[in-house]
This record gives structure tokens, C-alpha cells and sequence, in this order.
């Protein structure tokens, strides 16, 4: 899979002063995934880790995987282009 299709971004938790925000994201397949950004003053992808609501879309495994961290460039474009991160 090497094209993730974001349907739904729900901010998480924020704390401002620093500028560090989590996004809870839902691809086109119902996967969702944890995704950590900062913001100073631009968008920044910290880091993604998937919440184990359905198998992983790469390797297809139902526990802790870290195959969406090899993904951070193609799913941060994803999250910007899908207009959904608040200004």
C-alpha cells in the first residue's frame, strides 16, 4: 500500500504553548492511526503510530506494528492535501 487515502482527521489533544498537537486520522480503508504533529509555524509530522481497531494495511498483522512510520512523508502530504488541519 503505498497510497493512504484520509476520509476523517479529529484533533486529539493540543497544548498550544508548545505547538504540539495529535490528530486521530481514518483512511479510506478504516484503519486509524495516531498522528503527533508540531507546529511552528508550519505543519510538522512527528511521528504515526496505528491503533489496532483493524490489521495493519501493510503487513496485514492485528497487534503493534511499525510499518506506518515508514509511510510519515506519503501520509503527512496526505493529511495537508485532504484540507483537514486547522489553520
Amino acid at each position: 500500500m503505498n497510497k493512504f487515502y484520509v476520509t476523517n482527521v479529529q484533533q486529539s489533544d493540543t497544548n498550544e504553548k508548545t505547538g504540539h498537537y495529535q490528530f486521530l486520522v481514518t483512511f479510506d480503508d478504516k484503519t486509524k492511526c495516531r498522528v503527533f504533529y508540531t507546529k511552528n509555524p508550519d505543519w510538522k509530522l512527528e511521528s504515526v503510530t496505528r491503533l489496532l481497531t483493524v490489521p495493519c494495511p501493510i503487513c496485514r498483522r492485528d497487534y503493534f506494528c511499525n510499518c506506518l512510520e515508514r509511510f510519515t512523508d506519503v501520509i503527512d502530504q496526505e493529511v495537508k492535501e485532504s484540507g483537514l488541519l486547522p489553520e
